[in-house]
């Protein structure tokens, strides 16, 4: 088997893959540029104005302030009903808000704070501190808090001599360190954690007010967002945390002295499923409210008051108030109610509302005359507009300060009309695209999609040619060449397109290589090209086409479903219609037996066709029940999420707890049971090999320590308190133990792979050289009846002419074997299944408990599709262009199809508010030191069914030899007497060269089908870049697709490696059974 070969193919169509997605994401999918500048007193005051000394120096409205975060403070939950008598667990339990702002209008008033997307807390934090917006990729930065290295309102309240003291979410020390004057960070990103960092707060925060220690007291809560991953928001443990909240503001409020400013905000909202992350009016529509203890707000009526509040709004207006600059950075405009509407810039206590406008348009005015020179990326059109604008602005402002008349109306409604341009402005440049770098990504991944799919054609051709070498050297040639010019002239080399350039030339290199296959070659090829629109790729086109459909990837579920259905009814049709699903007719006893043509036994149709149905009812009953576990997109309307989704923890009513834990540990029984049952049925657990021992003794206790967790994790908090720390101790242990036995089992698995028992009747050395040779089978040692399906009664021929025994006299008297192997017809598929088993069990413990039944459909719907592909090819054995080496495009499609619609089933969406981020703190409820793993275990619960049948691919190679029967080869083989024998896989140690060609070609088109499902989504999000719906639904899709191409991938290597494992252990067996002196 040539393993280098196929392993350096494989590897070289992945990277020209990442290649393109790395250039189309890197076009599509840019950060906004920072600008590292900072704001001066001195920037403050505006032109003309006769102000003696600093504006830093002079008297701020406030002098302290107590920032109170609570973390998801949805707007709903603020709004106080009295007339609800039956309210939900989230409703009236903050009435202190609603009684402060009714019964004192000028001291206190209550918003709705909207965030801008991404919702998640990072970018939350640095919205509200910058005053700048965020970038659609700085999402996937919440994992990894970065200093924030623009101006921010922390660094201005510095700057200006004022302490500030924090306590709570650890996230705010990362992002600006060596801030604060004093500061008590906790744990933050432990979301089953609801009490940690609140009761943290509440002992130092009271002590710190009645100190004289502090200027600015900023204390994030994180209780009710933990509250609500974990519970939802309809809980009975949200109502506590919402009226601890309660408490905490009273007392807050009690402390608090005239000159103080209290302002208690949510960062962002939350779903009815308790998640955030998105940009639905849930998820962004958080609260804001502002007191203090002298008066604050004009009287109620006096001005128009705004709806809604955007968060970058609290940026100036707190700036101003306190006494410090606009951070420079900043698009936010002043809240004008908080500042009066006549005064003096030179009174000590306030500034005007029209002041206060002309320093924000000033301010604003100076970041884009920065940006613009740096990033070159805001349209010229829309930049003279505005600085046309600012100039008539400061023309009217300078004006009428130099009459002494107060701005009129008019002025200060073009003053708010002009930051709202720019905010705009802003908004829709840093959404922009790099066309050079997306086209170059769109082509790379086009060329790619070419590549893969003539590789999966003409494997066997690309394999005698070895035409990878020339490629790649050029390849390496021109991205050289294009670094060495970078460097040269510019001074710095830009990665991305020397590797566009060397994946490029790489990919028309092979192209042009193997041009004359296609041309010149078999008819075989050419006929793959015009028959290049089979229904199988008909149906990929179709999934491909869903892509560009904002409501198609809304219910892609259901699509693939559709997909998924359509096919799998299309192979038992297609069957019929060739007449190979029934009987043939029999035969014309007139003829001489030589000229009848080839048919299967009647017996074996029979068997066949029926495997094929029941495996179709299978197939569709699978997929029926698996729409029962879908979650729901905001978009979806009335929509209602599966109720396995939800942890046992978190449901309420304790007998359909228990009904879904009796469910679970059902389904985690059979899962292992299976599992157990098939290699023990063909003969894989006779050995005493490591793996064996795997499957024997680690398999099973993984599925006991699971049931267990299982069983902790589903206890309520409140139900055995005297036990609550031996409950915290194995939430902890049990899946680190789950944890360690499936990594000893895989890695068991890779260093002794087979599972194959050799059981010799005599020893070699005794025959003497008149003997014959020895005969091997591969025996379940079940049942003979049993063994009759898994017999081989002779290895392949070259390894038993290699024996040293030979003649023809001294047969075994009963006829039997004179080495009987068993095991040995499945060695190659039963490490892949041990391995699927053991990496099935690691990821369901990554899953709420309810998806264990959705994981033993998944199973099951895998075996339906093996033996409709077994059944469908033993029943097409004899058509003229049949052949066992090569696995057709029907199954490889419903394999990928089924890979997509697990993942929905799995309860995923492809949208980020639905990562299940609970996976990280699996056995790690304390949280973690760093990022790395956090990530890689949400990684496998978001990925896990493409990870499942990514690296089981290479049973579709391998099943329709498993179920192989004697009699189905008979017209196809060559191997003379032997041509009846049915030797399973080891049909493919007897053809290394088929073997190595029909590997490549089942994982080239595996990553095809998925390459081009990644190219439809880069071609959706580039085609619809300016679409309404293209942030929301097109980009998380395409970074989706993009990620799960790369995990797919990577596990199609690992389980072609596998393969490549087990064959060099095949190898080496049948190396020890030769004689001494024939090696």
């Amino acid at each position: 088997m040539k393993r280098l070969p196929v392993l350096a193919l494989l590897l070289w169509i992945c990277s020209l893959f990442y290649v393109g997605i790395f250039l189309f994401v890197g076009g599509f999918l840019l950060v906004r540029l920072e600008v590292n500048r900072t704001s001066t007193c001195a920037d403050v005051l505006p032109p003309g104005a006769d102000v003696k000394g600093d504006f830093c120096l002079k008297e701020p409205r406030f002098r302290r302030a107590v920032v109170l975060i609570i973390d998801a403070l949805k707007a709903d939950f603020t709004r106080y009903d009295p007339g609800n008598t039956s309210p939900r667990a989230f409703e009236n339990k903050l009435p202190i808000l609603d009684e402060m702002a009714s019964s004192h209008p000028s001291q206190a008033r209550l918003y709705t704070f909207r965030a801008d997307p991404p919702t998640t807390t990072m970018q939350r934090i640095k919205g509200f501190t910058t005053g700048s917006l965020p970038t659609f990729i700085d999402v996937g930065n919440n994992f990894a808090s970065s200093a924030v290295l623009e101006d921010n309102l922390v660094h201005q309240l510095g700057q200006a001599g004022k302490r500030v003291v924090f306590m709570g979410d650890d996230t705010w020390v990362s992002l600006f360190p060596r801030k604060f004057h004093r500061s008590l960070p906790f744990p933050s990103f432990n979301v089953k954690d609801l009490h940690t960092v609140d009761n943290g707060i509440l002992q130092n925060i009271f002590p710190t007010m009645e100190g004289d220690d502090w200027d600015v007291l900023i204390a994030h809560f994180l209780g009710v967002d933990h509250c609500g991953h974990r519970f939802g928001p309809d809980h009975p443990a949200m109502a506590e945390k919402l009226t601890q909240m309660d408490d905490v503001i009273r007392s807050v409020i009690k402390r608090l002295q005239n000159d103080t400013l209290l302002v208690v905000m949510g960062d962002h909202g939350m779903t009815d499923t308790g998640d955030h992350g998105g940009e639905s009016q849930k998820e962004t529509d958080a609260a804001l409210f502002l007191y203090s203890g002298s008066p604050l707000f004009p009287a109620p009526g006096s001005q128009v008051e705004p709806e809604v509040v955007p968060q970058t709004d609290l940026v100036p207006t707190l700036a101003l108030l306190l006494g410090v600059p606009i951070p420079y950075s900043s698009v936010g405009q002043v809240l004008l109610p908080l500042f009066p509407r006549n005064s003096s810039l030179g009174a000590p206590m306030s500034l005007s509302q029209a002041e206060a406008l002309w320093i924000n348009v000033k301010q604003v005015n100076r970041f884009l005359e920065t940006y613009s020179n740096m990033a070159k990326d805001i349209p010229a059109d829309s930049l003279s507009q505005l600085q046309s604008h600012f100039t008539q602005l400061s023309s009217q402002f300078l004006s009428s300060v130099s009459k002494g008349a107060p701005p009129s109306a008019e002025l200060t409604a073009s003053m708010q009309a002009y930051l709202s341009s720019v905010r705009e402005t802003c908004r829709a440049s840093w959404a922009r695209f790099n066309p050079f770098k997306m086209a170059a990504g769109l082509l790379v991944l086009g060329l790619a999609c070419i590549a893969c799919y003539v590789l999966s054609e003409l494997s066997l051709v690309v394999l005698q040619g070895k035409v990878l070498k020339i490629p790649v050297v050029a390849g390496v040639l021109v991205g050289g060449a294009i670094a060495a010019g970078q460097l040269f002239r510019l001074g710095f080399v830009e990665v991305s397109w020397c590797f566009g350039a060397a994946a490029l030339m790489s990919e028309v290199v092979f192209l042009w290589r193997i041009r004359r296959a296609f041309i010149r070659g078999s008819s075989s090829a050419r006929l793959s090209l015009r028959h290049l629109l089979t229904p199988p790729l008909i149906v990929l086109l179709l999934r491909c086409a869903s892509l560009l459909s904002d409501s198609y990837v809304i219910s892609e579920g259901r699509v693939v479903t559709f997909l998924l259905f359509t096919l799998g009814l299309y192979v038992p049709l297609r069957l019929n219609w060739d007449g190979l699903l029934v009987p043939s007719p029999p035969p014309d006893t007139q003829k001489p037996p030589g000229l009848l043509p080839p048919a299967l036994p009647l017996s074996t149709v029979r068997r066949e066709s029926t495997t094929l149905l029941v495996s179709v009812g299978v197939l569709v009953g699978c997929l029926y029940l698996s729409l029962s576990f879908h979650s729901c997109r905001e978009e979806q309307g009335s929509c209602q999420p599966s109720a396995f989704l939800t942890p046992l923890s978190r449901v309420q009513d304790s007998r359909m707890r228990n009904l879904h834990y009796i469910l679970s540990l059902a389904s985690l029984s059979a899962w292992a049971f299976l599992l157990h049952r098939w290699l023990r049925h063909h003969g894989n657990l006779n050995c005493t090999s490591l793996t064996v021992f795997t499957a024997r003794c680690l398999l099973p206790l993984s599925s006991i320590c699971m049931g267990l967790h299982w069983a902790v994790s589903a206890s309520p908090e409140d139900s055995f308190r005297n036990l609550a720390e031996l409950i915290s101790f194995a939430q902890v242990v049990l899946p680190r133990i789950t944890f360690g036995l499936l990594g000893l089992g895989l890695f068991l698995l890779w260093l002794d792979p087979l599972t194959v028992f050799l059981k010799t009747r005599g020893p070699l050395k005794s025959r003497g050289t008149s003997m014959p040779p020895p005969r091997y089978r591969a025996s379940t040692g079940i049942s003979p009846q049993a063994e009759l399906h898994h017999l081989i009664p002779q290895l392949y021929q070259r390894i038993r002419r290699s024996l040293e025994d030979g003649g023809s006299e001294g047969a075994e008297a009963d006829g039997r074997p004179a080495v009987e192997a068993y095991g040995l017809g499945t060695v190659y598929s039963a490490p892949l299944v041990l391995l699927c088993g053991l990496l099935g069990l690691g990821l369901l413990l990554l899953h709420p408990e309810g998806m264990a039944l959705s994981f033993l459909l998944m199973l099951l719907q895998a075996a339906a599709v093996l033996h409709l592909h077994a059944s469908s090819s033993t029943l097409s054995s004899l058509q003229k262009h049949f052949s066992m080496f090569s696995v057709p495009w029907a199954p490889v499609v419903l394999w990928s199809l089924a890979a997509s619609q697990f993942f929905h089933a799995t309860g995923h969406l492809a949208t980020f508010p639905s990562i299940q981020w609970g996976a990280a703190f699996v056995g790690f409820p304390q949280g973690h030191s760093g990022t790395v793993l956090p990530a890689s275990l949400v990684t496998l619960n978001t990925f896990g069914s493409h990870i499942m049948f990514a690296i089981g691919c290479p049973l579709l190679l391998f099943w329709p030899l498993v179920r192989e029967v004697r009699g189905t080869r008979t017209s196809r083989s060559s191997a003379g007497d032997d041509g009846d024998d049915v030797v399973m896989e080891m049909r493919l140690r007897e053809n290394p060269q088929q073997f190595s060609s029909a590997l490549l070609q089942l994982a080239a088109r595996y990553l095809f089908i998925m390459g081009a499902q990644v190219l439809a989504s880069v071609c959706a999000a580039a085609i619809l870049r300016r679409h309404l719906m293209v942030w929301k639904v097109f980009a998380p899709k395409l970074m989706f697709e993009a990620s799960g191409f790369i995990v797919s991938s990577v596990f199609v290597l690992v389980g072609v490696m596998l393969v490549m494992r087990v064959d060099v252990a095949v190898a080496r067996l049948f190396q020890k059974l030769l004689p001494e002196n024939s090696r």
